[in-house]
């Protein structure tokens, strides 16, 4: 019984002891190329996510067949191409990310390893050992934007953070970011006396009364 006390233990401090140790950034995938390899569900589920946030994204996918749904929802945003062929590893020049999401391993695996070659970032499927970066849940309100990871693990605890954000962050908070940032352009001084004002002006958003 003691033995396994101790395991229970040892099992929950390792537990308390992880932590995420992904490195957040924002990506501007209108400047960047991006290819999709994959044309059927998970790929138009992966290319409805990056359109929904960036509506411009420069998205080149390549498949031998397409979803319906995938065609129109690329005929709708003019920086989407769709290529209807077998993915060759020419088709990584020039990228910056890589996304598979065919329903053949050992393709998904090979784009992995060629793109590793290259150096580009890829995201292979449901496979998180074979992932260079996540796509987690995003909250978007005006120029606010909140993105939610849990380290792979919980696509649906994502998933319900990003609906309780999108209910308790105010409708109007684009317009308080637009007043900052107009009173941010009025300030004098230097770098450090504007960051103190700021904060002053802002303090009032951590209260809780």
């Amino acid at each position: 019984m003691s033995e396994i006390k101790d395991t229970n233990q040892s099992s929950l401090q390792s537990e308390a002891q992880e932590r995420n140790e992904l490195y957040p950034i924002f990506l501007k995938l209108h400047n960047l190329s991006v290819l999709i390899v994959g044309g059927g569900n998970v790929g138009l589920e992966k290319l409805s996510f990056l359109l929904k946030s960036s509506p411009n994204a420069k998205v080149e996918v390549v498949a031998p067949h397409f979803l319906d749904e995938l065609v129109s929802l690329a005929a709708a945003h003019p920086s989407v191409k769709l290529t209807k062929k077998k993915f060759k590893k020419k088709m990584l020049k020039k990228r910056n990310m890589v996304i598979a999401c065919t329903d053949d391993l050992k393709v998904n695996k090979r784009v992995y390893e060629l793109s590793r070659k290259r150096y580009l970032i890829c995201n292979i499927a449901d496979t998180p050992d074979l992932c260079d970066y996540y796509l987690g849940g995003i909250v978007t309100k005006g120029n606010v934007k909140i993105a939610i990871s849990t380290n792979g693990k919980s696509p649906t605890t994502a998933k319900r953070l990003r609906e309780f954000f999108e209910e308790v962050i105010p409708e109007d908070i684009n317009q308080m970011v637009q007043n900052l940032n107009d009173y941010r352009k009025t300030l004098k001084g230097d770098f450090e006396e504007k960051v103190q004002k700021m904060n002053e002006i802002t303090q009032s958003l951590k209260n809780k009364e």
